[in-house]
């Protein structure tokens, strides 16, 4: 496979995964859904409303990259948080709109991406202003490794629920070789 064919790999993992995700979530009661369990932001909910804030800014960020991807001018139009503990609400079927959102953008510009482009230098700045200068591929691996790592964060919450989110591994979604 190549780079890009991995991103591939990695956007369809991420959006079913996320798709687990809420489905588990749904079988909470709303109360449950935003109880403080002591992680890392607080409730399931926290958690969920990191990522979708995580992932809005660096879709924002990345829809600046200078290769101009049509699929992510939709970004530039998504609200900016303010800080990465931004709230887009505390009801789970307004969450999922918007992951589900926030997913067919990301499945819709993976498929533009080139070994050229993930190879560039990326410019971007932090919420704090700090400035950055990093290769492209690299910054786009982080971003799916922190959904991975804050959906891991989730899968724990469910499960001490008592609530199973089933295979997590990455490895079901790679293609079988014959």
């Amino acid at each position: 496979m190549s780079t890009p064919e991995y991103f591939a790999l990695l956007a369809r993992y991420n959006a079913d995964m996320n798709q687990k995700l809420y489905d588990a979530a749904a079988q909470l009661p709303p109360d449950e859904f935003t109880a403080d369990r002591k992680a890392f932001f607080g409730s399931l909910c926290g958690t969920l409303n990191h990522l979708l804030t995580a992932d809005t800014i660096w879709l924002r960020r990345f829809s600046a990259h200078p290769a101009g991807f049509a699929a992510l001018q939709a970004a530039k139009a998504l609200p900016q948080p303010t800080s990465l503990t931004h709230a887009f609400g505390t009801e789970l079927a307004t969450l999922r709109a918007y992951r589900e959102q926030l997913d067919a953008i990301i499945l819709a510009w993976v498929p533009q991406l080139t070994e050229a482009e993930l190879a560039r230098t990326f410019e971007y700045r932090s919420m704090r202003g700090d400035a950055y200068r990093r290769h492209f591929g690299s910054v786009l691996l982080h971003f799916f490794n922190h959904q991975t790592h804050h959906r891991g964060q989730a899968s724990t919450l469910l499960s001490q629920a008592g609530i199973d989110i089933g295979v997590t591994d990455l490895l079901v979604w790679a293609p079988e070789l014959p």
